[in-house]
């Protein structure tokens, strides 16, 4: 996108252009990432831009959005440019100092709930007592807090910096009131005796020897913290399955994100603690093992 040019730069002119772009270096889904980062920097809707496809954006709008095709052509993710990432039909503020919510996150929101949903009818006087690990930007928690309102959440992260951002979106999705966050190394700082009928957690899953494996953008731009889970990327998976066979109320159930490359591995974790049934493990959109769901026993 050069800064002369016989035409003008019309919005429709610019996504051809910046998709084309986005497209020879690599990056995912360039036309849609072309549409978020140019709507956002004209300060409308995405849909609003096909109404717009003649107009031509004023210089401000141009210098702010070719800033950023230059820095996500670079690798920085849509995420971070823009502030924010959809996440079961919500607006989650994010920065680099959590991980971007994913659609394969999504799947371990819905089992929560429907565990929740059958809680809630035996217990109907009673409320879902959860605990998140590692909330990131809180999108789970929020995100249950949303769609159940008979529930008290736990939810927990190491990082100070991701509790900042966990707390406000909490605020914006006005559930701050049932939440309480909390920094604290897995369970360290939550009362011994307190116990959850729901343990719910997308922990930090890659193994450091397949990180080359991941794209770029996420290696360079994620946060580590939130990334790496030990050597192979079981390591805290394992010390998560350890608590909650202490932290689960009878009935109580864990329900977990791993990667596919490990989930054979994490479910063999759950099976010799002793302390669960049989766990199941369930697929993501792409039919990759991606959710484990253990029942506590006895």
């Amino acid at each position: 996108m050069t800064e002369a040019s016989a035409e003008p730069w019309t919005i429709q002119r610019l996504l051809v252009w910046t998709a084309g772009h986005f497209g020879k270096h690599g990056r995912e889904m360039p036309r849609l990432a072309a549409e978020v980062l140019l709507s956002e920097a004209l300060g409308c809707k995405r849909i609003d831009l096909y109404a717009r496809f003649n107009d031509v954006p004023v210089e401000p709008q141009l210098v702010r959005y070719r800033d950023w095709v230059r820095r996500h052509a670079a690798g920085e993710p849509v995420a971070y440019l823009v502030g924010y990432r959809d996440f079961y039909s919500l607006r989650f503020a994010v920065n680099n100092h959590v991980l971007i919510p994913r659609p394969e996150t999504e799947q371990l929101v819905l089992e929560a709930i429907g565990f929740c949903e059958k809680r809630l009818a035996s217990h109907p006087d009673d409320k879902v007592r959860v605990l998140e690990i590692g909330t990131g930007s809180g999108c789970i928690a929020v995100t249950l807090a949303q769609q159940v309102k008979e529930i008290e959440i736990v939810a927990v992260d190491v990082s100070p910096e991701a509790l900042v951002v966990a707390r406000q979106n909490a605020e914006t999705h006005q559930v701050a009131d049932r939440i309480e966050f909390l920094e604290s190394d897995l369970d360290a700082r939550i009362e011994a005796n307190r116990q959850f009928d729901l343990i719910v957690s997308n922990p930090p899953y890659v193994g450091r020897n397949e990180s080359g494996t991941l794209d770029e953008s996420v290696r360079k731009h994620e946060p580590a913290l939130a990334l790496y889970g030990g050597d192979v990327g079981t390591e805290i998976t394992g010390r998560i399955i350890e608590l909650s066979s202490r932290r689960l109320a009878p009935g109580g159930v864990l329900i977990f994100e791993t990667s596919p490359l490990v989930a054979a591995g994490c479910a063999s974790l759950v099976r010799e603690s002793g302390h669960f049934g049989e766990p199941g493990i369930l697929k993501d959109l792409a039919k990759l093992d991606r959710i484990i769901r253990a029942g506590k026993s006895g």
